[in-house]
């Protein structure tokens, strides 16, 4: 078992990364998410607290954390091409998720693969 010390930038994406869901959450309820459909709600939703639960696991330098955070990118990608929903707040979001990714692939190898 690593017990790898959580390098900074790692902590000052992990922060930024809660307040973007902070920020994003509350979308889901939204009345233009709500006119989409009658699931579309909670399957944003789901993927919202995906990306949030993501990044507790790379607070914690878990490799599951990571690998749901690139999960739940692409399960957000594809529900914005599905939903035709891209906008100006989300090509910043990609933009920080990309970012993201790469710092998390740079580091991949010091977490641990243990829950």
């Amino acid at each position: 078992m690593r017990n790898a010390k959580r390098p900074a930038i790692l902590s000052v994406i992990c922060i930024i990364g809660f307040c973007w869901v902070l920020f994003t959450f509350p979308g889901v309820f939204s009345p233009s998410v709500k006119k989409l459909g009658v699931f579309i709600p909670a399957i944003y939703g789901m993927i919202i607290a995906a990306s949030f639960i993501s990044f507790i696991g790379v607070w914690h330098m878990k490799r599951w954390g990571a690998e749901l955070y690139v999960i739940a990118f692409c399960s957000k990608m594809l529900y914005f091409t599905l939903t035709h929903t891209f906008g100006g707040s989300s090509i910043l979001g990609i933009l920080f998720s990309i970012w993201f990714v790469v710092t998390f692939l740079v580091y991949y190898r010091r977490m641990d693969m243990n829950l």
